[in-house]
């Protein structure tokens, strides 16, 4: 089924984690001529990660602002790369690192207990800061404009998100999809986004799901309370009929009305702080 000029839904798609096994007919996939993407590799902390870039082809001369797509636990599977190419059809250049390349591959797993136990559990947070600074530096030698840079990320990347608008000073603008806020602390996360409000960098969107039983209500309000004590320029929003990755169109828990209202305020987020393709 069309959805418009640049966007195909289709019943199935390879390239998704066998943990997500069978992937919803309400899987959207784009494609798109103007749309230029690939795999690439960048150098961090001595080695080599794995990354998907894409943006739009006709801005040889221009650079471009730049959005940090940070991965669910899944990885950069199908879905994520799709999110990346979304954006380049916006005008940006989109780029999503394998933050856990160094733990393995959530290709290899078909059981999301495991993908947790085996890989997540395992990365710290210290490492995946570094890891998306020398993203960014890539992307300032890959025709990115660092003074419009934004970084966005779901479930596990949206905790991401709101740690790294607390992190780099370069920051613009984040948006966080159902990340997650409070937590037990440990030697890997020594922090959760509610411990670090006071310190944001950048304004930071909140997508949160009303039904998510995975993030909440309460905590939620924590952050909130959070976030007005610390002055910080951030906004939550939670959607009533949604819950946990509502925004995933590949899998079961796809809210399509409110994964849709939350893709346009992010666009609108990032271009209220100044990421905007068009200036």
């Amino acid at each position: 089924m069309k959805t418009d000029d640049n966007v195909t839904q289709k019943p199935g798609h390879s390239g998704f984690t066998p943990a997500v096994s069978p992937v919803a007919s309400t899987t959207i996939i784009t494609d798109s001529p103007a749309i230029q993407s690939g795999e690439t590799s960048i150098p961090t902390q001595g080695e080599n990660m794995p990354a998907f870039y894409a943006r739009p082809k006709a801005t040889a001369d221009k650079a471009l602002p730049v959005v940090l797509v940070i991965q669910e636990i899944f990885g950069i599977h199908e879905h994520i790369r799709d999110i990346c190419r979304r954006l380049a059809g916006e005008g940006y250049l989109a780029i999503a690192p394998e933050l856990y390349f160094r733990q393995g591959d959530p290709a290899d797993y078909n059981d999301v207990s495991k993908i947790l136990q085996e890989l997540v559990s395992k990365v710290p947070d210290a490492q995946v800061l570094a890891d998306l600074d020398h993203v960014a530096n890539w992307a300032s030698r890959h025709d990115g404009d660092m003074r419009k840079m934004a970084v966005t990320g779901f479930c596990w990347g949206g905790r991401i998100a709101w740690l790294y608008a607390a992190h780099n000073p370069q920051l613009k603008a984040g948006v966080a999809w159902y990340g997650k806020l409070v937590g037990e602390k440990s030697m890997k996360q020594p922090e959760h986004p509610v411990d670090i409000a006071v310190n944001l960098n950048a304004p930071v969107l909140g997508l949160y799901g009303g039904k998510d039983d995975s993030i909440p209500q309460d905590s939620i309000e924590t952050m909130r309370q959070a976030l007005r004590a610390a002055n910080a320029k951030a906004e939550i929003i939670v959607y009533p009929d949604a819950g946990h990755a509502f925004n995933a169109d590949y899998r079961p828990s796809y809210h399509q009305s409110s994964a849709l209202d939350g893709w346009q305020r992010m666009l609108d987020w990032f271009k209220l702080h100044g990421v905007n393709p068009q200036s």
